[in-house]
């Protein structure tokens, strides 16, 4: 991606947070990226098209971020809980970044992607490995639960009723909970220290 290409994407993801996608115009998106509205049209197709890309790389970069922060033998359970706090913590230090998700994660099919990766296989191994008690029939609605509770704990925490730390090791330990994991377990896991999550390059 080019240096104006970044900066339209990143204008576009604080205008997508703040309004709908349909209200957002090529001035505005100007305006916001600090660039001429002839750059943003040499640049761009639609701004659905860009919404979509933005999207799909939210998703793509946050995916490979959790996936890098874990080694393979790391307990499912404590890798989930990361997880869950990594969106959580992401939301806190970037709010525009957390008020695109709660306000597309649940209806943009390129933002669902964000669950088809590391929660999916961190779920799964832990299914496997017998750390969780549901049917594997069941893997959609369990992905949905954890879905919403990290969607609504960034609202919580965008809305000033929760630090980051406190949503964050909520979310992990009832979600955990949900799962099978025993209360005392799941709450260490949600408690361990946080590492940072990595960076891409």
């Amino acid at each position: 991606m080019s240096a104006i290409q970044k900066r339209i994407h990143e204008a576009a993801l604080r205008l997508f947070a703040e309004k709908q996608i349909a209200d957002v115009n090529i001035s505005e998106l100007a305006q916001t990226a600090g660039l001429a509205r002839n750059t943003i049209y040499k640049n761009l197709e639609s701004i659905d098209s860009l919404f979509e890309t933005v999207a799909s790389e939210l998703a793509a970069e946050m995916n490979e971020r959790v996936g890098k922060s874990a080694t393979p033998d790391l307990d499912p359970a404590q890798r989930l809980a990361n997880g869950i706090r990594f969106y959580i913590r992401r939301a806190h230090e970037e709010p525009h970044w957390g008020a695109f998700l709660v306000r597309y994660a649940a209806t943009s099919s390129s933002l669902q992607r964000l669950w088809d990766g590391p929660p999916v296989h961190d779920v799964l191994a832990g299914l496997a490995s017998q750390r969780y008690s549901f049917r594997q029939e069941q893997l959609t609605s369990v992905v949905g639960m954890l879905a919403g509770s990290v969607l609504i704990a960034i609202a919580l925490v965008l809305q000033g009723h929760k630090t980051w730390r406190e949503a964050g090791s909520d979310t992990a330990e009832l979600v955990l909970r949900a799962l099978g994991v025993p209360a005392d377990d799941a709450r260490g896991f949600a408690s361990a220290p946080l590492p940072p999550l990595p960076s891409l390059g």
